[in-house]
Parts: C-alpha cells; structure tokens; sequence
C-alpha cells in the first residue's frame, strides 16, 4: 500500500466563500459581520482602512492574474467522491474515489483510509490497487471493511452469461489490522446489497437466485443464444455467512479442491440462504438488536415500468424457514430508497424521490420517512421543510442529520425526532453531501464543495459546529491553483409572475461584464438544480466553457428542485414547453440588461438538457450554436424505451393512447422544420435512459433539412457515460470546439 499525507487546507469560512461566488450580500457571511463591528474612531481610521482595501484587493488581483488557466486535460483530471464511511470510534473514515485511468481507458474506483491522529491531522493511505470498488462498510467492531469489487480472482467472479468473460461485484473484506483484501462471495452472479450484523460475526448478502449447474446448461441447450425478455428474469436470495468461516475459507484456499457437480450452485460455499424476493434487492440493512432484516426491492432489470415492485420488507432473523416469505411492510405508490434502522430496532427510515407515500403517484421533492416494522404506520420526517431532502444519516441517539436543499445552496440540518423542529446546523455557504455519522461518538464526516471551492471530504467533532471542518483531502488541490470562473445568482420573472434564478458563471478575469457571448447551459434531471457547488465532469462543464470566453448561463427552470413542490410539479403536463419559457425568458431578461451579446447566443445539455436544448432549436433560431446529448424528440418511443416509463407518463399527464395529443405537443420533432442552429449530437450506443434512436431521429431530420450536424456514438456506453474517460473527454473537446465554429465565440477571446 501507497501512504500519503493530505495537503492541510484552511478552515471553510462563509467570507472566503462569500469571495469566490463574486461577493454576498447575505448578512450572515463572517466578513459581513466583522465589518459591522469595526470601530470607526475618526476620517483617519477611515483612510487607514481604505488603503489597507486597495492594498489587499490589488494583491488579490494580481494573484488572481498569475493564476493559470484550466486546460482541458487538467479538468478531467477531477476527482470525484462516491462515498464516505466513518468508523464506528470516529478516528478513521474510509473514502470511496473515481478517477479516470488514461492509459486503461477505464475509471478508477479505489478505497483511501483516513486516520486520524487526534491532534486535528492524519494519514491517508491507498487500501485498493486492483478491481473497481465501492459502497464501503464498517464493522460495527471497527475491526473490519466490507466493499463490493469487481476484479477477476482464481475462484471465480467473471459470469458465464457475459460474452466479454467481464468480472461481477463480490463482496470483499480488508481488516483493519493490515493484510490484502479478499473475496467473501464467488460465481457467476453480482452481489447487489450487503450488511454487517450488529455483533459483526455475520455479513447478509443479497444476489439473484442462483442455478446450479445442471439448470445453467439445460436453458443453454434449449435457447442458445436467443434472448428471452422479461420471461428469463429472476429475483434475488438474501444470505448469510459466518465471518470467521469466510477468514478460515480463505486461509484454506485451493488446499482442497472440490470437485464438480451438476448438482454445484452458484451460491457462495458457507453461506446459508435466509429469504426469497420475486424482486431485485437494492438495498438491506440489520436492526440494532439483530432480531430482523430489512431490505427494499427494485425491478429485476433496472426497468420501472410498475411501482408495486418498489417496496419494504423484513425478515425474522429466528423464523428463515424456506416457506415463509419476507414480510412486506410498506403499501404505497412510491419508489422508497436508502432503508436505515432507527436505534430503537422498530423504525425504518427510507427516502423518497419518486412517487407519493401520501396517495396516488406524482414526483415531489425528495422526502424523509419511517415506518413502523410491526404497525406498517408511516410518518413523515421534516414535514415543514419547503426544500428538497438530499441525503441523511441517523444520528446514535435516534435523530437524522439531513443535507437540504432551498435554492441554490445545500445546507445541513437535524431533526432529534419525528415531531421535533427541523433546524439548520451552523455551517458554510455551499454545498453539503454525503454525511456519515460515527455511531460512538459525535463527529461525522462530508463532502463540501462550492462555486471556487472543489470538492473534497471533512471531519468535524459535532454537527453543531461544521463551520471549524477541516478538510482531510487534497484530491482536487490544482483546482485551487487555476483562475476559475465567479458566478452569482440572477433573477428574472417569468410570464405567469413567476420568479426565476439561475447562476451566471462569468470568464476568469470578467466577472460582472457586459455584451458577454453566452452559452445557456439547462440542467439534467429535470428534478435537479444548479447552485453553489464545485463539479468538473462530461455532464457539467461549465468552468471549461467560462474558460474560453463564455458566460455560462444556468437556470433554475421549473420541475427545478429546492424551490417548493409547486415549482416542481410546474412542467407537468407541459414537459418542455413550460420550462422552455422560463428559459427563453432568462435570455430575453439578459440581453435587456446588457449581460448577454444576443448576436452571440448558444445553448446545450445533455439528458433533461438535451430535451431542452433540442426543444429550444425549435422555439428560435437566435441560437447560433447547439449542443445536445441523450435528449429525446419525440415521447412515443421514448416511452417504449425508457427505464423511467412509469415517471415518463406521469410528467406528460397519462399514458399514449390516453393523451396522444399531448405527446404530440410536447415534442421537438414535429417541429424540426422550424430549426436552423447547427447542431452536435452525441449519445452512447447502449443507453436505455434515452435511446440512442432519439439520437439517430434528430440527426436524420437535420440532415434532410439541410441544418449543419454532426453525431457522435459513444460504444458500450449508457446514459452515464461511466464505461471509458475518453468519451467523456472527446465529448466535451468536440462540444467546444463546436460552440467555437458556429457561437462566434473566437471573436471573444
């Protein structure tokens, strides 16, 4: 293992982040309440304080200007966090990264051990070097790590049903103590959900149902190759298995190998199957007191085409007879996410993003619930909170600390109990991810990032006092290094009354210019948002746009989370055109006001972006220059296509032969007629969320038309793009230099 020590960056403060977004007015930045509270004795004091201003905002400048630009390469180089896990004692968090690996054309998703040495300072130390690794888990004990990995090992882990003889995720353990991290699990099939019991003897484990030989090679013989969709599906087993066997097993392998069977199954030797679900288990986790298992279900094939497969159960860890099935306990129309135990081993906590508790399905933001394991009686957490509920984790003495969003900050919260008050934690503006609350002590751990603050992880002693975190990585260091883009909120009204806001990412060295050429830069989601937070990947790239002259346009439109339900719901059932105004509208409002060059006007996204950016194109021709990716044109198909079908009628008000008026209404291509901005596509090749067809469809349409296009697949990618960096690489490169040749930004450089 590779040991290193973190860069020590200083304490987050609100002025030094108030500095980097352009300047606050909020009263409540520390810079604001210092200058309130300065004395002003005489017009000498004032002199003296006007030339200590211009001595220090001259040094900030000139510091700024030494400041080298970001360069495409150094921007891909961003390291992104994919979860954070504090050990039970709170001296050791266990840090979950991705990276992109050039010379593999594949990401890298490693595990770093922080350790603290009580004194506010650490070590970081590298614990993986081989496989594709996350979802970290502590050892109630403290004494062990368990983690899902994909790598091939000698006993198995690459599946007989992939062509490509690529691994599956098994779980692995690494003892704190020291020593290599080894296999728990083999076979043929991925591990999907795992959980430590409370005396950390016993690891659970959900897989799909596995088949024995002989069953394996009587359906290759009856359908070879051909593809059974839906009918070849299967549900998962949720195990057990002894920690101490698995160790022993380890110890012990290849000293006697065993020999086959036709009768041989797949599950992992040792481990003892406990419970059957028709479903996929996406999530499980034991209660406090060991007595039960819970775990929520998914769709077999990642497909939400009934919301009734989306559901919470239990199983009596004293009763695993093979009769008796898992107990359901909760019955609604939404998709729950994310079950956690309460410590009183009766409540379960569960999110919900999608669908409703309350009643019939319809998206709000994103809500905290528990519900009784005997009673089957739900309540919600955080009831009067207007925002949306991000992430949470439950605190020792049964309260949550919650990340939520109101507008474009991400703030955290805590709730002691279900009737208590919902209560903003003193902290830093920005933007909160990711807490993880140590289960002995008070401190806890989180991302934070924010508009020129990159992301990294933190500790801090209590909830109560996030504002004196330090930062316990570095990863993201040269972004610090760079002149990067400022940003501030803009409002504008919409024409129902409506007020909108959205951030404006102006280039280094021009914040707060006039006659901008401007790149309006819509949001995925649509569910999501655009704030004060740091993000340098394919999906976001405005700091790269701002960086060749752009100002970067982002708006809030509505279906935007973090501004009330209502706004959220606004874009149904008028999926695009709704928010489609609010965004012209933000266009219009900045060249009134002089901001934006309206000779010089572009637009791009990708997934609900594209959406907008392809509906866009056929509202005006003022864009001289698009950019879209996974961005449908039509609904019909992209209905039959999508994994978010059920979600996909809702927005659109029904299903297509129920409204087909409005599927009609609600899409781009029966307007393409009208475009004129050239326009770049990309999509990739497997991509289920947006089929690559919508893709295909749009570039047709503009080839007959004569509008100039180009279209770039992506092979063996989805809607993430998370297969190789070099898509997402060449993506964005081929976007720029897009924008370059039609925006008429090279007269802005």
């Amino acid at each position: 293992m590779r040991s290193r020590t973190p860069t020590r960056r200083p304490e987050l403060t609100q002025a030094r982040i108030a500095d980097v977004t352009g300047g606050s007015s909020r009263d409540s930045s520390l810079q604001a309440r210092a200058a309130r509270d300065i004395p002003l004795i005489g017009p000498m004091t004032n002199r003296i304080l006007l030339l200590a201003f211009i001595v220090l905002f001259t040094f900030n400048f000139a510091h700024a200007a030494d400041k080298p630009k970001l360069t495409l390469d150094e921007f891909f180089n961003y390291v992104d966090f994919l979860a954070v896990a504090i050990s039970p004692d709170g001296n050791s968090v266990v840090i979950n990264t991705e990276r992109a690996d050039w010379e593999q054309s594949t990401f890298r998703r490693d595990l770093w051990l922080y350790r603290d040495d009580g004194h506010g300072a650490g070590a970081l130390t590298q614990l993986t070097q081989l496989g594709d690794n996350e979802k970290p888990k502590w050892s109630p004990d403290g004494k062990w790590i368990a983690f899902l990995s994909e790598r091939k090992t000698a006993n198995g882990g690459a599946s007989e049903d992939d062509s490509k003889g690529e691994p599956v995720a098994q779980l692995y353990l690494i003892s704190l103590g020291g020593g290599e991290a080894f296999p728990v699990t083999q076979g043929d099939e991925e591990v999907h959900a795992f959980s430590w019991s409370p005396n950390s003897r016993t690891l659970y484990f959900s897989t799909r149902s596995p088949w024995t030989k002989a069953q394996k090679e009587a359906y290759k013989k009856e359908w070879k190759d051909v593809l059974q969709y839906r009918a070849a599906e299967r549900g998962d087993t949720v195990f057990s298995i002894d920690v101490a066997e698995a160790v022993a097993q380890r110890a012990s392998a290849g000293t006697n190998p065993a020999e086959d069977s036709d009768d041989d199954s797949d599950a992992t030797p040792g481990s003892h199957a406990l419970a059957g679900s028709p479903w996929r288990v996406a999530d499980l986790e034991a209660s406090p007191d060991g007595r039960r298992l819970a775990f929520v279900t998914e769709s077999i094939s990642g497909r939400e085409e009934k919301i009734d497969e989306y559901e919470i159960y239990t199983v009596d860890l004293a009763d695993t007879a093979p009769d008796r099935p898992p107990r359901q306990i909760t019955h609604n129309q939404a998709e729950e996410q994310y079950p956690r135990w309460a410590p009183d081993s009766k409540h379960i906590f569960f999110e919900v993003q999608y669908g409703s508790v309350e009643g019939k399905y319809k998206d709000t933001q994103t809500r905290l619930y528990w519900v009784d394991a005997d009673t089957e009686e739900v309540q919600r957490w955080a009831a009067d909170f207007s925002g949306a509920l991000i992430r949470y984790a439950v605190t020792p003495d049964g309260g949550v600390l919650v990340t939520g969003q109101l507008g474009t900050e991400v703030q955290t919260y805590f709730q002691p109990n279900v009737s208590a008050p919902f209560s903003k934690q003193p902290g830093v503006s920005g933007w909160y991810a990711d807490p993880a609350v140590a289960q002995g002590t008070q401190r806890l751990a989180f991302v934070h990032s924010a508009i020129g603050e990159p992301t990294e992880v933190y500790l801090a002693d209590r909830h109560d006092a996030l504002q004196s975190a330090h930062a316990i990585t570095s990863f993201n260091k040269l972004f610090t290094e760079r002149d990067l883009p400022q940003s501030k909120l803009y409002h504008w009204t919409a024409d129902d009354g409506t007020t909108i806001e959205g951030m404006l990412m102006y280039p280094p060295g021009k914040f707060e210019a006039k006659h901008l050429p401007m790149l309006v830069f819509p949001h995925g989601g649509p569910d999501d948002a655009d704030g004060n937070h740091f993000e340098a990947d394919w999906y976001v790239w405005d700091r790269l746009a701002a960086t060749q002259g752009w100002l970067v346009f982002e708006p809030n439109y509505r279906g935007s989370e973090g501004y009330g339900d209502k706004f959220l719901m606004g874009i149904v059932p008028e999926i695009v055109s709704r928010p489609g105004k609010d965004i012209l509208e933000g266009v219009n409002a900045l060249v009134k006001d002089g901001i934006a060059d309206p000779d010089r006007l572009a637009v791009g996204g990708y997934s609900y972006g594209g959406y907008m950016t392809n509906w866009l194109i056929t509202q005006t021709t003022r864009f001289k220059a698009a950019v879209t990716g996974a961005g449908a044109v039509e609904n019909v198909a992209n209905w039959g296509n999508d994994d978010t079908t059920f979600d996909d009628a809702y927005f659109l008000g029904g299903f297509p032969w129920a409204v087909p008026q409005r599927y009609q209404d609600e899409a781009a291509i029966f307007q393409m007629n009208k475009v004129r901005t050239p326009t770049h596509i990309v999509a990739g090749a497997d991509d289920i969320r947006v089929a690559v067809a919508e893709a295909y469809l749009l570039d047709h349409a503009l080839h007959v038309l004569g509008v100039p296009s180009t279209l770039l697949i992506f092979p063996g990618e989805g809607h993430e793009l998370d297969k190789n960096p070099w898509h997402g690489k060449i993506k964005v490169r081929e976007e720029l230099k897009w924008l370059e040749k039609y925006g008429g930004i090279a007269t802005a450089h």
